[in-house]
This record gives structure tokens, C-alpha cells and sequence, in this order.
């Protein structure tokens, strides 16, 4: 793996990292000083208002709803196909396609709670609860959460996404673990994809719990779309294949969904850099820094949902997902004229960086072992 060291070894950057600002990731928590803080605190105004003003943060209708109905469209090919196909094994393809497709509808969901859609907060809230209907997970819970790592990437303090009982994402972390997190975090690189395919069985618990105390601001609505879609999905299943073949098509289906969703969310921030609660980066640079861009391509477009422009993302979350390849070139001639390291790879490239990151970071317990 590159080592994200002082001009993080890139193939797209844009200029050198300040020394004081960024340390090697893979060992350490970064606690950054003043220094690294930026040479102007109206750095981010300055690029939003380029961003504004090539109208990047209007609405999209027309591009949502082509969006929302392809999406539609491919949903309602999996449940024609299960309603008329009587053969186990076709039916057990259809469950892969259908991870993929949850998965699509997923980032339908992602942009509602982003306000890429609609602006108002009543239409949003319905947004949310629909994507509540359709999949089975709280869609409060994931906004709240999905807030809190958007303010906080990468800080291992702060961002829930990097706060994983089985994974170190610091060399800190890893020896904190214990018992039998502390064996699977030792080869966390070869367990990696494999826990992730129990992420949406843990999307759905979580919510479930979520609901049933009550904790969100529409908790009744909430758990009347999770009942509806339950009731549906494992009716549906037991009718049609029944009882066995139905927990076999869910957990191929469930299993599936969770490694498309992490083959997506995992490479956005996984081995850059790590902040900790004392750093000083401004909003700008904390961004860019932790972020991981994957290479632009109408098929990595699409499997991604447009989070492959994951800097741009972060920076701008209201910008609507067909108007990120436009806002990267923006960013891209900003972060360079103000010397901002800007991280771009390939798809391969980041899947290789995150893998080698973990094995790097859990390699002092390995050796630990070794010594024994």
C-alpha cells in the first residue's frame, strides 16, 4: 500500500501536505495543530460560491424522477420474476440481483436524507419514510448517524462509521481489543468482506431497537412502514418458495446487500488519514483530507450512486448526485490552486488500499503472537 505520507502518495493530488497536519494513518490517531488550520478561514465560502453560481445546488426534478422510477422499475423485475419463476436456483439469483437493487434504492434513500431532492423537511420526512417502506431500515436512525459522520470523518473519536466492535481502523485501537475481537481485528483484512455481509441484518436490529424506544420523532409511522415491510417481504418469500428456500433466499439476499453497500461506503474513507477530537483542520481541509474519490466512469457512477465523487460529497451534500462530475472539476482546480492534496484512485487501487491498511494496522498483534 502507498503510505499517506507528507504528498500521500498519490495518483491525482493537487499539491504537498503540510508535515504538521498529517501523519501515516495506519498507526496513529492525528491530532493537528494551528498550523494546519488553513490560510484563510473563507476558503470553503470562496468554493461554494463558485459552486453556486454554475447553479450546482439547484434541484433536480426531471434526473430524480427518471431516478426514483428506473429504480422502480428494477424492483418491480424481481418481484414479477419471483411471482411467476418456479425453479429454487433461478429464484436464488434473483436474491443476488435483489441485494443489488436494495442497494439502489438505498441511495434513493441517501439523497432524501440529504435534501438533494426536496429542500422542505415535511416532503423529506415522507421520503424517509418510504425508504423506511421499501427496505426495512429506520430511515431516521441512518440520517441521524449519517449526519454525525459527515460532521466528523474520519475522526476516530467522533465518526460512527469508523466505531466497529470487530475492526481497527487505528494501530491504538487494535490493541485496545480484546477476546474474540481482538483475534478476528488481528487478520481484520481477510474478515473484512465477510463481516460486511452481516451489516444489513445489523441496519435492521438497530432499527428495530430504535423504534421500539421511541427515540425518533415519528416512532409510530416508522414502525408502521417496518411492520408493512416485513409482513410483505417474508410473506411473499414463504408463499412463493416456502418455508427453507425463503430463509435461504434472505440470507443470500440480506448477505449480498450488506457487501454491495460496503463495496461502495468502505474505500470512501478507510485508510486516509485519522483525526482524533483535538484536531484543528478547518471544514474544508477535514473533508478532502480523509476523503477517497474512486474514478469517474458511467458504470462506477451507477454502482456508487454518485458516492465515488466522495470529497465532493462531503463538501457540498446537497449537490444532487448527476451534478458531482461537474462540482470535481471545480474542486479539483480549487484544492490545487490552494495547494489541497485531492485523492483520486481507481476502483481495484481502492479496494487494495483498504485491505492493506487494515492488515498494516493489526500487524503489531500479529507479531504479538509470534513472540509467544
Amino acid at each position: 500500500m502507498q503510505h499517506h505520507d507528507t504528498n500521500f502518495g498519490v495518483a491525482s493530488s493537487t499539491g504537498p501536505v503540510d508535515p504538521s497536519s498529517v501523519q501515516d494513518s495506519s498507526a496513529v490517531r492525528v491530532s493537528v495543530g494551528p498550523s494546519a488550520s488553513g490560510t484563510s478561514t473563507n476558503e470553503y465560502a470562496e468554493l461554494k460560491k463558485l459552486i453556486k453560481q454554475q447553479g450546482l445546488l439547484d434541484k433536480q426534478p426531471a434526473y430524480y424522477t427518471y431516478k426514483i422510477l428506473l429504480t422502480l422499475g428494477m424492483l418491480a423485475l424481481s418481484l414479477t420474476f419471483l411471482l411467476v419463476v418456479d425453479n429454487l436456483w433461478l429464484q436464488l439469483l434473483n436474491a443476488v440481483y435483489l441485494a443489488f437493487v436494495f442497494t439502489q434504492i438505498g441511495f434513493i434513500g441517501h439523497d432524501f436524507g440529504h435534501r438533494q431532492i426536496f429542500g422542505g423537511a415535511r416532503e423529506n420526512t415522507i421520503g424517509s419514510l418510504i425508504f423506511t417502506l421499501f427496505v426495512g431500515v429506520s430511515g431516521e436512525l441512518w440520517v441521524r448517524t449519517h449526519n454525525q459522520h459527515h460532521a466528523n470523518p474520519n475522526n476516530a473519536d467522533l465518526d460512527p462509521d469508523i466505531d466497529v466492535p470487530v475492526l481497527a481502523f487505528t494501530g491504538e485501537e487494535a490493541r485496545r481489543k480484546q477476546g474474540i475481537a481482538r483475534f478476528i481485528v488481528k487478520y481484520q483484512a481477510y474478515f473484512f468482506f465477510p463481516i460486511t455481509c452481516l451489516l444489513a441484518f445489523s441496519q435492521r436490529v438497530r432499527g428495530i431497537q430504535f423504534v421500539l424506544r421511541k427515540q425518533g420523532k415519528h416512532p409510530a409511522a416508522e414502525a408502521l412502514c417496518m411492520a408493512i415491510h416485513f409482513v410483505l417481504y417474508f410473506g411473499l418469500l414463504i408463499y412463493f418458495l416456502t418455508l427453507w428456500p425463503a430463509v435461504l433466499f434472505v440470507v443470500i439476499h440480506q448477505g449480498l446487500h450488506g457487501l454491495c453497500m460496503a463495496s461502495v461506503f468502505a474505500p470512501n474513507h478507510k485508510g486516509m488519514p485519522v483525526l482524533d477530537k483535538d484536531s484543528r483542520l478547518n471544514f474544508l481541509r477535514r473533508q478532502v483530507l480523509t476523503a477517497r474519490n474512486v474514478k469517474a466512469h458511467p458504470l462506477t457512477d451507477f454502482w456508487y450512486g454518485g458516492l465515488n465523487y466522495q470529497i465532493e460529497h462531503h463538501l457540498f451534500p446537497k449537490i444532487p448526485r448527476n451534478k458531482l462530475g461537474e462540482a470535481q472539476t471545480i474542486v479539483k482546480a480549487f484544492c490545487q490552486a490552494h495547494s489541497i492534496p485531492y485523492y483520486e484512485t481507481g476502483v481495484l487501487q481502492s479496494y487494495r488500499e483498504l485491505l492493506q491498511h487494515l492488515h498494516q494496522v493489526s500487524a503489531p498483534l500479529r507479531e504479538e503472537e509470534r513472540r509467544r
